[in-house]
């Protein structure tokens, strides 16, 4: 059973409980083969909370939200269909999924995933909506290269200085 966390009522300490949803959601999406990154910066500026890559090849991008005003203020989400296969909206346990069911967020294209800091479920499957081949290879050659750049800040923190 998901646990809705405290910090998601106090607005104060949303960034803990947006944490707190993005490692649950890792945990599932690992537990799918899909292997994730967080902050990771897309063309055009804008950056996705979550990006995971399948065995298959397959971008899924998921989007955190933890305040009902944040849900409905963003204009930008849209942007990040061009970068995944699939998207989903990740929010902690107890949020109202009601604004999610209305045509400006795309209930037939979007899922839906609930976390606590431990895990998370899908509540609604995202559509797939394959990306062109070169849109593919931009975005996961980006992926890959973020990632061996965070692992070699790791190794060796003054080599990218």
């Amino acid at each position: 059973m998901l646990e809705t966390p405290p910090a998601c009522s106090d607005p104060a300490l949303e960034t803990l409980c947006a944490a707190d949803v993005a490692r649950g959601v890792t945990r599932l999406l690992l537990r799918h083969d899909c292997i994730a990154m967080s902050e990771v910066p897309l063309e055009g500026g804008r950056r996705s909370d979550l990006m995971a890559i399948d065995a298959r090849g397959q971008i899924v991008i998921v989007e955190i939200k933890v305040s009902r005003a944040d849900l409905i203020g963003d204009g930008k989400w849209t942007d990040y269909l061009d970068h995944c296969d699939r998207f989903f909206w990740a929010l902690p346990a107890g949020f109202d999924l009601s604004p999610l069911d209305r045509p400006g967020f795309l209930p037939d294209r979007t899922g839906i995933l609930l976390a606590d800091r431990y895990d998370a479920v899908v509540v609604r499957e995202a559509h797939t909506h394959p990306l062109p081949a070169p849109a593919r290879k931009r975005c996961t050659l980006a992926f890959a290269r973020r990632a061996a750049r965070r692992l070699l800040g790791q190794l060796d923190p003054d080599a990218l200085l």
